[in-house]
């Protein structure tokens, strides 16, 4: 039994969606037995949770069939619980609560977006100080803690005064290799749900568009680099207080089927390839 050839346009996308990570697998220390080790046991997992007849987990021999892994790799790999949790940290997962409270919560803010620098110390600045900031979204965790941890990340800076300023519009590690990590695992494999859903999948679409244009100078890139970091983020902004207040609107009721979002925004520049010259929103 054969499996029909996939489209060669699908190929040609998939070295092309491909390269940059290859890109980073190099630049890390990843070679390609490790990688393709680590593939094969991504390829029965996905066989093994999504490709079910009848509700029923399917035989080591279709996912054979099916991946074209060998049987008895397939038997060892099922056997090895090796996904990962889809959640961002729970240390991230503060941080951005934080950052969007300090953003969008009185007294913390002059106006939803533009966060006021904080007192450090409860004892100076009571509750509208930054110890009042973690204390107003957890108790559990200290806000020394935090504010060291930040420092170091480039998320805030603290003055003469000894005053905290926020210095992004969103929790968005400017050191820190885990941290940053995180967020590509998570802004990836979101975004590739999205445009993967887009291309296999019946019903409504994800919003996934973008704008391209191929014949710009360094000086107009800088100028849009400029604008995505404030237009941009104003939208995400608003898009994150609207967020904010339809899950606390949503916790009032009993409904359990919870799920998940994430809204992206994103910009990337190189040099113009030869025979590109397009401009075009898709």
């Amino acid at each position: 039994m054969t499996s029909p050839a996939p489209p060669e346009s699908l190929l040609r996308a998939l070295r092309h969606v491909m390269r940059p990570i290859v890109r980073l697998m190099l630049r890390k220390g990843i070679t390609y037995t490790f990688f393709s080790n680590l593939l094969k046991g991504l390829f029965v997992e996905v066989a093994n949770k999504e490709f079910q007849l009848d509700a029923k987990p399917p035989t080591d021999s279709r996912i054979s069939l099916i991946t074209g892994v060998h049987r008895k790799d397939v038997r060892r790999l099922r056997a090895i619980d090796d996904e990962i949790a889809e959640q961002l940290p729970k240390s991230i997962s503060l941080g951005a609560h934080l950052v969007s409270t300090w953003l969008k919560t009185p007294p913390f803010c002059k106006c939803q977006g533009t966060p006021l620098p904080l007192p450090r110390l409860a004892s100076t600045g009571g509750e509208h100080s930054f110890d009042g900031l973690v204390a107003h979204v957890s108790t559990d965790i200290r806000a020394r803690a935090v504010l060291d941890e930040w420092v170091r990340l480039g998320i805030v800076r603290v003055d003469e005064q000894d005053m905290v300023h926020l210095e992004t519009a969103a929790f968005v590690p400017q050191k820190g290799f885990e941290e940053k990590i995180a967020y590509f695992s998570h802004n990836v494999h979101d975004h590739a749900c999205a445009a993967v859903h887009n291309l296999t999948a019946d019903g409504p679409a994800f919003f996934e568009r973008s704008v391209h244009y191929d014949e710009l100078s360094v000086s107009s890139v800088e100028a849009l680099r400029r604008a995505v970091g404030t237009d941009g983020m104003q939208l995400l902004i608003a898009l994150n207080g609207l967020a904010a207040e339809c899950e606390a609107r949503d916790a009032t009721h009993a409904d359990s089927g919870a799920q998940r979002i994430t809204i992206g925004l994103y910009m990337y520049a190189e040099a113009s390839g030869e025979n590109n010259n397009q401009d075009t929103t898709t």
